[in-house]
């Protein structure tokens, strides 16, 4: 009989309570595939300075997108259309006048010294600087700009509690800071009330701070620590607009708000009914092979799943994150993924059954054993999630708010809620004097056929290595032979727009067009009868195709536009992302090492990039498109990789420790075929959702199911035959240093892991 933690208790009645209230009481935010948004559409207008031209929209573009990003708004879309034009959508807005205006500003924050003060109207005509308003009855002439808004590092509003004011601190760049520090060392030496002691703060030519330079600050010296503080009389919401357009950046030109509307949503009513009907038959099925397979053990899964489902979901509705058809296909997959944790401890607690301990005893060492493998685990994938969510941006940064929910909750339910619930369990008599109706049972000949006269996975680890390499060279040629068909988010393509004369069934004219060779349109309603249609470039005879269906579908259309329009996905998100994948490959290197060795962390690194080169080899034979649900499914497979290699390395830590004298190759082989079980459920428990999704769930999924079904084979095939014989070549090169001498550190009452050969 386990005892029951009343802090366990606590944490979940907490928990389930908040999340029940949650999700209650805040509607859940659609994305523009699911119930469209609002569209604006901007042009950049040429200054006296800078001319519009593609380097300046691209500019244009990523100032944007920071701004869309940071006004809290999730999953938006933006493109470039045409030689000057940009395109915004922006899901479930609750203030779209807000937006616009936010959006819009130029935003070009310049620091002046001031050289004179007049009343108005009273400037001389010589005066020689620029005349800007400084306040109630005061005209400024200014000298030229001494820092710029380049030189921002960062910006954020607080409340000065002293002066009873809001106010914004400005970080500057190092160049920034020594150009500040020289400004005011100079206006520092004039007089307290000379009007050349003040510092002027322009932000789209009007002056909206106009400081003088502390007495506290020496002549010659200026203000040092490269940032200042702007206190302009402003409310809350004025100070956070102001650090919002600081950190974000100034427009290269201004721009102007050319047309602003709804649009509709991006899938079809059919698709989204068929992606909904796969998940849930696909979680049923998860479901029932875990009773199958695990008994009572498998509805206490059951129970476990469904918090984690409630209070997942709840804490991304507190976020205000946005639910897309791939996001919802990504929640329900982490809760088939989230089985992992449950099966590690039910498959240790089983093993220690099968040696003779009570179902309370096994259940008590299955928690224990397992928590190594679940924390490294779960570790190294929250340190990728974290540094996307940080540095990378647009759907991307998405992902890794997700990822980050995923992993906290999922070990929350397995580590908190189903301990709790098995504590329950274990004070009535049937349950603790039952192992088969438990589940301990199922199975048990497999393990013992394991134990006694498995197979020898790794005798030939050099083999198995060639042939990873090899599987490498063959699954990369096919970008050399197929090339990369990169989608709308990478490359862009054509934006046409048709005003009808009727409706149209827009799930009718995607399904002609994808007959027509055209698969991948995204189609729009743009207000009432007006059509958008979104396609990657096309050639003469797919553009005579296009028309075509267009026409026998929607009857007589008007074109009102045909344009280019440039990627969604930006140069600078994507270099943002590969800069938080590197960073996070190099942290959980340097975790694996600390946590096993260095080479161990090796091993799981070059098998994950195993993974990815296969899966993008075989998607380039296929000819499938390398889009933003195919981004969405690397990242993933990224995860599931190292997930898969940490958990086999930590038995190897373990069996290590309890067998020093015996070879790795031998240790590694007995860590395969005891994590095996554990192996086969865990993959089976996500591939069930995802073959339903690819069979059922239509068009729209079934590449992001297929790119994951890919990974999650090959991902299970490199953790025993590519990382294990690495880290063997690795320890045979670089052995470790001889064994320290160490007391047991599981708890009292807990037994010892036992060799897994008699």
């Amino acid at each position: 009989m386990l005892p029951i933690s009343k802090w366990r208790l606590f944490f979940t009645v907490v928990a389930l309570a908040a999340a029940g209230y949650t999700v209650a009481s805040i509607p859940v935010q659609l994305g523009l595939d699911l119930r469209g948004g609002t569209q604006i559409i901007l042009e950049a207008e040429d200054t006296a300075d800078v001319l519009v031209d593609d380097d300046v929209m691209s500019r244009t573009l990523e100032v944007l997108r920071r701004r869309v990003d940071a006004f809290g708004v999730a999953e938006p879309t933006l493109q470039v259309t045409g030689e000057r034009r940009i395109i915004i959508e922006l899901p479930g807005l609750a203030d779209p006048d807000e937006a616009v205006e936010l959006i819009g500003r130029t935003a070009q924050l310049t620091f002046h010294p001031v050289l004179a003060s007049y009343p108005v109207g009273s400037v001389p005509g010589d005066a020689d600087g620029l005349v800007l308003p400084g306040g109630p009855g005061e005209e400024l002439v200014l000298g030229p700009v001494a820092v710029s808004g380049a030189e921002v590092v960062n910006a954020l509003e607080l409340f000065d509690t002293q002066a009873g004011q809001w106010i914004v601190t400005i970080d500057f760049r190092s160049d920034g800071g020594a150009a500040w520090e020289e400004m005011t060392a100079e206006a520092a030496c004039a007089p307290l009330d000379d009007p050349t002691r003040r510092v002027a703060i322009v932000l789209d030519e009007a002056v909206i701070s106009s400081p003088g330079v502390s007495f506290q600050v020496q002549c010659g010296v200026g203000i040092t620590g490269g940032g200042t503080v702007i206190s302009g009389g402003f409310d809350e919401a004025e100070a956070r607009e102001l650090a919002l357009l600081i950190r974000a950046g100034a427009l290269p030109v201004p721009v102007e708000v050319i047309e602003r509307g709804t649009i509709g949503p991006t899938l079809g009513e059919a698709a989204v009914a068929a992606s909904v009907q796969a998940t849930i038959i696909g979680a049923a099925l998860t479901i029932l092979y875990m009773l199958v397979f695990y008994r009572v053990m498998g509805v206490v899964v059951a129970v476990s799943l469904g918090v984690y489902g409630i209070v997942a979901y709840s804490v991304l509705a507190l976020m205000g994150a946005t639910l897309t058809l791939p996001g919802i296909a990504g929640f329900v997959l982490a809760i088939g993924m989230a089985v992992d944790a449950n099966v590690l401890v039910y498959e240790r607690a089983k093993e220690e059954n099968a040696e003779g301990s009570s179902i309370a005893d096994s259940l008590t060492a299955g928690f224990a054993r397992a928590w190594s493998a679940i924390a490294d685990a779960n570790m190294t994938t929250l340190l990728a999630a974290v540094l996307l969510f940080f540095f990378a941006s647009g759907a991307v940064r998405g992902f890794g708010i997700t990822l980050t929910v995923g992993v906290l909750v999922s070990m929350f339910s397995a580590l908190v809620v189903t301990r709790l619930i098995l504590e329950v369990l274990t004070r009535f008599a049937w349950f603790r004097e039952r192992p088969a109706l438990v589940g301990m049972t199922v199975g048990r000949r497999f393990q013992q056929w394991l134990r006694t006269s498995g197979p020898d996975l790794l005798g030939s680890w050099k083999r198995w290595l060639i042939v990873s390499v090899v599987a490498v060279a063959v699954s990369l040629s096919g970008l050399l032979v197929n090339g990369v068909n990169f989608g709308l988010e990478f490359l862009g393509g054509r934006l046409v727009e048709y005003e009808t004369s009727t409706s149209v069934d827009l799930d009718e004219l995607r399904t002609a067009l994808a007959d027509g060779g055209i698969p991948r349109a995204v189609i729009q309603e743009s207000g009432q009868g007006t059509i958008v249609i979104r396609t990657e470039q096309l050639d003469a005879e797919e553009e005579q195709g296009f028309e075509q269906v267009v026409q026998s579908v929607a009857g007589e259309t008007t074109l009102i536009r045909d344009q280019f329009v440039g990627p969604t996905l930006g140069t600078e998100l994507r270099n943002r992302a590969l800069l938080a994948l590197g960073i996070a490959l190099l942290l959980q290197l340097g975790y694996l090492a600390i946590r096993f060795r260095w080479t161990i962390g090796l091993a799981s690194v070059i098998a994950m990039f195993h993974d990815v080169a296969i899966l993008i080899g075989v998607f380039a034979w296929l000819g499938k498109t390398f889009d933003g649900v195919f981004l969405a499914s690397l990242l993933t497979v990224i995860g599931y990789s190292l997930n898969d290699s940490v958990v086999i390395f930590d038995r190897i830590r373990e069996q290590r420790g309890l067998r020093p004298d015996e070879p790795l190759a031998r240790i590694a082989n007995d860590a395969c075929l005891q994590t095996l079980p554990r192996t086969i459920n865990t993959g089976m428990g996500a591939t069930l959702i995802l073959a339903t999704l690819y069979f059922v769930g239509g068009d729209t999924l079934s590449d992001f199911a297929l790119a994951l079904i890919i990974g999650i084979a090959v991902g299970t095939y490199s953790s025993i035959f590519t990382a294990s014989p690495i880290a063997i070549a690795l320890e045979t090169r670089f052995p470790p240093p001889p064994p320290k001498e160490k007391e047991d550190e599981l708890q009292p009452g807990v037994p010892r892991g036992r060799s897994s050969r008699n």
